[in-house]
This record gives structure tokens, sequence and C-alpha cells, in this order.
């Protein structure tokens, strides 16, 4: 890996920006195939890479996304989730998902931001790519032959020529993505996120239990005797502040309320934080020589925690049709039309979950319950369901 430390702007096969998971795992594999090893690459990003190493927060990624990652780097400090169990509070119908159902070693893990990103960064390094940070990046101008972006770095402002850009950046080009982004919803939904230790943990399992006011999952993230717990409780923006300003024994009472006692009591949180839910999902990935990836793509609702996996999904994909067909705009269009089934039915399921599993009204709880109970009975659907979360549709 080189560091930019000039103004100087050679042409590049390829310019990633985004140093995010997404961003960092499409420029570890497009320098490590064959087809692509020798391309010059330049990975764009307003910060250091050190910044992200510590960042507490919980990820799930998906068994299919290990696959992927297994390629590339991994983290050492990675939970698996062996079983996931299902349920809806206040009514009837549960269903269970075993790894052994589907003959993986884990149907999908948890890991820390931080330590994905120093995994990821560090398969970068070595390579040539030309990694170019506290830079950011503006206003893409295309031609028959390539895009030219406006840069402002430690060096000041200047231009960089590729054959094709990539945004991997959530943020970036609002201009020209305002058009292909249609997809957007306000879920009237605040999540709050924390890590919580329990009094009688269940090593290795992950929960997802609907509540009225959205879902309320715990993921496994080990710890001592296996007891800490990364939680995502959604709920009403005004419950979320109400419930964000509350004492740590008070918000472990109303979690405890929420949650049921199937691992005893919660007797910890560390790290609160909130974020709003919404929907912002790109109808077309590419226009031109410009594509897009990871959070310049989507941002879903964590029901089903396929964000990243969907991300992960359309980059290793983009390598593939660029290995196969150059870097050229025909080879974006190709990996568009590839990516678009996944992505149709990812971006559809997860937003129905989001709405259909808040509604508590009329027959819907009871229909629900069915559902959830049925699985257990249809072993074909449900491996249907927990194979579409680990590998999405394939190409």
């Amino acid at each position: 890996m080189t560091t930019a430390s000039s103004p100087a702007t050679p042409d590049y096969d390829l310019a990633i920006v985004g140093a995010g998971p997404v961003g960092l795992a499409l420029a570890g594999w497009l320098a490590r195939r064959s087809a692509t090893q020798h391309a010059s690459i330049a990975l764009i990003d307003a910060r250091e890479p050190a910044a992200s190493a510590s960042d507490p927060r919980a990820i799930a990624v998906s068994h299919g996304s290990r696959v992927l990652l297994d390629t590339l780097a991994w983290p050492v400090d990675a939970t698996p989730i062996e079983h996931i169990h299902v349920s809806q509070r206040g009514h009837f119908g549960r269903t269970l998902i075993d790894r052994d159902e589907h003959d993986v070693a884990a149907l999908g893990y948890v890991v820390r931001y931080g330590s994905l990103m120093q995994a990821l960064a560090g398969a970068v390094r070595g390579t040539r790519v030309d990694w170019l940070t506290s830079t950011t990046a503006r206003a893409p101008q295309q031609d028959a032959d390539g895009v030219t972006l406006t840069l402002d770095g430690p060096q000041g402002e200047h231009t960089l020529r590729a054959r094709v850009v990539i945004n991997a950046e959530g943020g970036l080009f609002h201009e020209q993505q305002a058009d292909t982004t249609k997809h957007r919803r306000d879920y009237g939904q605040t999540a709050l996120v924390g890590t919580v230790t329990v009094s009688a943990p269940r090593p290795n399992v992950a929960w997802e239990r609907f509540t009225h006011e959205g879902p309320l999952a715990l993921l496994p993230l080990g710890g001592p005797r296996q007891a800490e717990y990364a939680l995502v409780w959604c709920c009403t923006p005004d419950e979320a502040a109400r419930r964000a300003a509350l004492p740590d024994d008070a918000f472990l009472r109303e979690l405890g309320g929420a949650f049921g006692e199937r691992m005893g009591e919660f007797v910890a949180i560390a790290g609160r934080a909130s974020f709003p839910l919404g929907l912002n999902a790109a109808q077309t990935l590419v226009s031109g020589r410009v594509a897009i990836v990871g959070n310049a793509a989507q941002t879903l609702h964590p029901v089903a925690g396929q964000g990243l996996n969907l991300g992960l999904r359309d980059a290793h994909t983009l390598v593939d049709t660029l290995s196969a067909q150059g870097f050229e705009a025909t080879a974006l269009a190709t990996f568009n039309a590839r990516r678009a089934l996944d992505r149709r039915f990812t971006i559809g399921a997860t937003d129905t979950l989001a709405r259909l599993f808040t509604i508590d009204a009329g027959p819907l709880p009871l229909l629900r319950g069915a559902a959830l109970t049925a699985l257990e009975f249809v072993p074909p659907l449900k491996k249907l369901i927990a194979r579409q979360m680990m590998f999405g549709q394939r190409n």
C-alpha cells in the first residue's frame, strides 16, 4: 500500500471512494485476482485507517459473507451464531433455525466493526492499491473514456482521473444519485443499541423478538462467561428518547419486560446509542462509468441484518465482472443486471418484515404467529429462508 502525499494526478484503472468494509473488501479482492492484480487502483477516504480500529459497534455477517471474506481477511474475535430464535411478544408463534439443519459451521457471525476494519485494512496493505487518506472526493465528471474526480486532501484541491469510479461511501455525489434512488421510507422508528450482559447466557444463540414497536434483537458477543450480547431495540422515536435518558437499572428492567426471561436478568449495559431507521435504496447501481455499492447503494432496516451482507455480495460480483470484462462501462452495465434479482428480493423482504411486524391490529398477530409456527413443520420453506439470509439470491 502507498499513501498519496502530493497533488500529482496519475491515471488509474479504478478509483474507489470510501474505505469502509465494502470499499476495503472491493479493493482487496481486486488486488488479489489474477486478472486485476496489476491494475492501478486508488482508494480514497476522508478518514485515517486508525480512526475505525476502536469502533465497538457489533455487526452481523452471514455465513455466505464469511465464505467470501475468507479469501481476503477475517477478524479473530468473531462470535459464531449457531442458532436463531424468532418469536413475537404477547402472541403465540416461534421458530428456531439451527446450523445443523443447513450443514454449516455457523449461520452467521457477530463481529466488532473495528475488528473487521482492521482485518480488511491489513489485507489491503502491501498491495498495489494507492490509499489516499484524509481526502474527500466530489463532482465526478464523465466522458467517453473515463471519469475525473475533484479531490481535496492534505495538499489541497486537485483532480484524479480513472477509467471507472466506484462510490462505496454513503452521502457522496448527491446530485447524481438523486435520480437513481427511488426506494425510500421513514419507518418512524429509532434503534437503541448497546452491549448488554445477562445472568443466564445461551452461548451462540441469536434472538429476534418482534414487539408492537418494532423488532428487538440480541446477538451473541462472547465475553466473560459468554454473557455479552449486542442489543438492537427498535421503538418509536419518543420511546427511544425516553429510554435513552433512563438510568441503567431502569433501562434494563424495561428491556427485561420486552424480551422476557429466556436468559435470566439483564444485569449491565454499556455503550448506549441511538439512530433513526429508514430505507434508502438505489434502483440502479450504475450510471455510465460510475457505480455505487455499500452505503452509497442502500441503507436498510436492521431487522434481518442484511445491509452489509448485500453490499459485500454486490462488491464480489463487481470484482467478478471487472475481472472478466475489464474496466469499462459495459462491465458496469453487466454488473448492474447481474445484481438486480438479489437486490430486489433482499431489499423488498427486509422492507416487508420491518413494516409487517410492527402492526398489532386485527388478525395480523395471529397470522404472523401461524406463519412462524408453520415454519417448524415445513422444513423446506425454513431452509429456503435461511439460505436466503446466508447467501442471497445467486447470480
